[in-house]
């Protein structure tokens, strides 16, 4: 059966006084996919993140969520940064309830469970690695259970070998609640080791949409998988090479 569109951009445009940052972006996302969007530093990642979160408004365009206009805060999604943004005077289980009203503390548990930290309930921040608090993070975002998961770099502080668990553990999360994902990362391989699709954003528009035709669990020894990164990081860097090949000629 085909997909649903869950969220479509119609030529969404931004801008800050008189700098352009996104010039018509045309993008669908379906139910239940995955999609990575990488690029250079200042490309428009994050600006294109919050805006589908609703924390920023568009200057130009439309962004549809489940074919409605996105006009506020987008109560379908929620989003988790590189930093955790734990509360250090609450404890683990605090945070992860945090929004929530009611008789609560159930589904905040099966939310730490799900991430593998439901013995550190009682614990506080300040007790925790990187890796563990990203984790809290992550299952404070998912005792929501979203429509759309917005991931801004949030294993971008980790150690290779964290990064790598954390990786593993957002794929089965995401295999079994089948949610949407939009990743935001600087990381070629993690976009090709999780995604469906790989956006590249140049220059404020979509310069690639490849999607990623490999079997899950994906190996990086791959052949397969090395051609998609290569492709995809020959894409990013297209245009510093131009310029080389152009300077080159003028000298």
């Amino acid at each position: 059966m085909e997909k649903k569109e869950l969220l479509v951009l119609q030529d969404v445009q931004k801008g800050y006084s008189n700098l352009p940052v996104l010039k018509g972006i045309n993008l669908s996302f379906k139910e239940g996919e995955f999609i990575s969007i990488v690029g250079k530093s200042g490309c428009g990642k994050s600006t294109l993140l919050r805006m589908l979160a609703g924390l920023e408004s568009v200057s130009g365009g439309n962004i549809l969520m489940n074919g409605k206009k996105l006009e506020s805060l987008n109560t379908n999604a929620r989003i988790m940064f590189q930093d955790g943004r734990l509360l250090p005077w609450k404890n683990i289980i605090q945070n992860i309830g945090l929004g929530l009203t009611g008789d609560w503390k159930d589904r905040a548990m099966e939310a730490l469970r799900s991430v593998g930290l439901e013995d550190r309930a009682s614990n506080f921040p300040s007790s925790l690695s990187g890796g563990q608090k990203q984790r809290i993070a992550l299952g404070r975002a998912l005792v929501h259970e979203p429509q759309l998961l917005l991931l801004d770099e949030p294993l971008g502080a980790l150690d290779a070998l964290t990064r790598m668990e954390m990786q593993k553990l957002i794929e089965s999360i995401w295999a079994n609640k089948h949610f949407t994902t939009v990743l935001v990362t600087h990381d070629v391989e993690e976009a090709v080791m999780l995604s469906d699709r790989v956006i590249v954003l140049r220059d404020g528009k979509v310069s690639m949409n490849q999607t990623v035709n490999l079997p899950r669990p994906r190996q990086r020894s791959n052949p397969a998988f090395n051609s998609y990164v290569e492709e995809i990081l020959d894409q990013i860097m297209s245009e510093e090479k131009s310029l080389k090949k152009v300077a080159y000629k003028v000298v």
